[in-house]
């Protein structure tokens, strides 16, 4: 599906990607980690065909940059920073659809699953949307054309957690029928999403390596928390994950996405002086 082979980049006598070689075959889910300047960008505009590099990169045999237009219909890409588009939403979906050959009612029903209400603001520029809202309309636009190739830099890094279960489930979906590949700075971000690893450092691989595969990426967890006292700053986090209050601030109780429950845990973490106990039931896969 994806193959690197001896791909080296240089900007200004320095050396970004040195010599990369991988093979990245349909249906895996590949986290790529590493710190910034570490390559991850580089090696994916490389992918998208942006850059001349040395070395060999194909898509199901085919060179990005060489065959561009057939290489990006067949990719779907979420870009960590939004583009500063200042062309109006509507236009927007419409000029996307007709680039890939999707229906823009496509995109706009998926841009609803995550809960963006495109009605109000189809004449309103791109640019002057919020972040969140943002990146739902750019994962709605990848998600939203039968693309094989899934590129995404940082694609839950806006959203909110129910937002994230709904983008989770998205995947899902998609999970046999494409190869995707996640950048992001930390693993913890992206562990329960991806069945492989491949970590980068000054431009080198530095790790290649298979992980469980036990998490559905539509499973949901029910969880309760008791607390020992009210806490506002504890409730405020606990409600924006739509957690309800059940006993004046003691006890709380909600759904956590199986693939954000470390990233759940992450913020319980900090209060954990105030959890008298914490119980998470697995009730969907």
């Amino acid at each position: 599906m994806i193959r690197f082979n001896n791909v080296a980049k240089t900007f200004r006598r320095v050396r970004v990607l040195n010599d990369i070689s991988l093979e990245i075959k349909l249906g895996e889910r590949v986290a790529l980690i590493g710190s910034n300047g570490a390559g991850k960008t580089t090696l994916i505009r490389c992918l998208l065909g942006q850059y001349l590099h040395e070395g060999q990169v194909t898509i199901n045999g085919h060179n990005p940059r060489l065959e561009r237009t057939q290489v990006l219909t067949e990719i779907g890409f979420v870009p960590q920073l939004p583009p500063p588009l200042k062309m109006p939403v509507g236009q927007l979906i419409a000029f996307a659809a007709k680039l890939c050959g999707t229906d823009p009612q496509r995109i706009v029903d998926l841009a609803n699953r995550l809960g963006l209400d495109t009605a109000p603001i189809l004449d309103q520029p791109f640019i002057r949307l919020s972040g969140g809202m943002k990146q739902k309309l750019l994962i709605a636009i990848a998600l939203g054309r039968d693309a094989r190739v899934l590129v995404m830099d940082e694609p839950a890094a806006n959203l909110d957690p129910e937002a994230r279960k709904i983008f989770f489930e998205l995947l899902a979906e998609r999970a046999t029928q494409a190869t995707m590949l996640i950048s992001s700075h930390r693993l913890n971000e992206v562990s329960a999403l991806v069945n492989r690893v491949i970590e980068l450092d000054m431009g080198q691989v530095v790790l290649d390596d298979r992980v469980a595969d036990d998490v559905s990426l539509s499973s949901l967890l029910d969880c309760r928390i008791l607390v020992k006292r009210p806490d506002p700053a504890l409730a405020k986090a606990l409600q924006a994950w739509q957690f309800a209050d059940l006993d004046s601030g003691l006890e709380w109780q909600g759904q956590v996405a199986g693939p954000d429950r470390l990233r759940f845990l992450g913020m319980t973490s900090r209060y954990v002086a105030l959890i008298s106990d914490l119980k998470m039931t697995e009730t969907r896969q």
